[in-house]
């Protein structure tokens, strides 16, 4: 079940800290990487007890991504851009992955749990992101405005990868509400088009 996947994504989440532990000058601890690392191990774990793909890779986004609900924004709520960025960087697994980083919150802090400031910080970037997908899919999951024919027809593009960075470019800019509508993503296109001829002559 979803609820299994969400335990056992929660009993791997920090499976690579052994191995990325470093000791720094000042005594501090730190892990760095370990949620890539993790991930990785995580999915050749499951792999190995013959899981599904989509369950592996279901499991390994969130060990992935376990710390990105609090690294989005340092003060405050995310952005619309931080916003979209998550929902299209963790995809299917962006709600268990919210609920495993509150879990992974409340076990690193124990009974020395910070109500007043920490926890409530953490679980009002929670609910936002949460009423964000409920309320506004313009953010996560903005209708299309211009797709990639429009582009090799109105600007001679062709077919490939900067094709597709400029198509993402352009959705990214609508889900942080920069541009609404055709007119204006075809002007952002543009603007694009003459930094990229800009930055090589």
């Amino acid at each position: 079940t979803r609820r299994s996947l969400l335990k056992l994504a929660a009993l791997l989440h920090d499976v690579a800290k052994p191995a990325t532990r470093t000791i720094e000058a000042d005594g501090r601890m730190r892990f760095l990487e370990h949620p890539r690392q993790g991930a990785d191990t995580a999915a050749g774990i499951l792999e190995r007890l013959r899981f599904s793909s989509r369950e592996t890779r279901l499991v390994e986004t969130m060990v992935r991504h376990h710390l990105r609900p609090v690294q989005m924004s340092p003060d405050g709520l995310p952005s619309r851009r931080a916003t979209y960025r998550y929902f299209r960087d963790v995809g299917d697994a962006a709600v268990d992955t919210l609920y495993l980083s509150l879990a992974d919150h409340l076990a690193t802090r124990g009974r020395h749990l910070d109500i007043a400031t920490q926890w409530r910080g953490h679980t009002g970037i929670a609910d936002y992101l949460l009423a964000q997908r409920r309320q506004q899919e313009e953010v996560v999951s903005p209708p299309r405005l211009i797709t990639g024919h429009d582009l090799m027809r109105l600007f001679g593009l062709t077919p490939g990868p900067e094709l597709g960075r400029l198509l993402e470019a352009i959705r990214e800019a609508q889900g942080a509400g920069e541009i609404s509508t055709r007119e204006e993503a075809l002007d952002y296109t543009r603007s694009q088009l003459l930094n990229e001829t800009d930055k090589q002559a």
